[in-house]
């Protein structure tokens, strides 16, 4: 058995592009796009996943655009996506910069959660050992849910 990949339904492509990709730094490895059913689908592998897959497919998040507007209502029945990442402050900082709230901040140097424009919780988690704590991160309060 081999891990694929996670479909989120997305209502604006280029919002949650521009998150997935340009904020967080995932790459974008494909996309197909249907006219006959009328939808995008888009293939986005993390860098380090992407490099290290000589012979397998890497994970993948495929984005599923649907060109008929739909309404979407999430649940935390679907949970969340989870990423590892060399400097969780900073990347923190830069989502914050870029106007992401920051709803679980890395108070402890170690994992943060965010949510993506359609509300899809993403767990950020440091790589190797925590990061000492630091300001303003320590500080913050936890925000809405994740």
């Amino acid at each position: 058995m081999q891990y694929l990949h996670s479909m989120l339904r997305v209502s604006d492509l280029d919002a949650s592009l521009h998150f997935y990709c340009d904020l967080l730094g995932l790459k974008e490895v494909r996309r197909k796009e249907s006219e006959k059913g009328r939808f995008t689908l888009v293939f986005l592998a993390a860098p380090d996943d992407q490099a290290s897959s000589d012979e397998h497919q890497a994970p993948e998040i495929e984005l599923t655009y649907n060109w008929d507007p739909e309404s979407y209502t999430g649940g935390r029945n679907f949970g969340h996506l989870a990423y590892r990442v060399e400097d969780i402050y900073a990347l923190c900082q830069h989502l914050q910069d870029n106007g992401v709230t920051i709803n679980r901040p890395p108070h402890d140097g170690h994992m943060a959660f965010v949510k993506s424009p359609d509300g899809i919780s993403i767990e950020l988690l440091q790589k190797g050992d925590a990061l000492a704590p630091r300001e303003p991160w320590v500080s913050m309060e936890k925000t809405g849910t994740w």
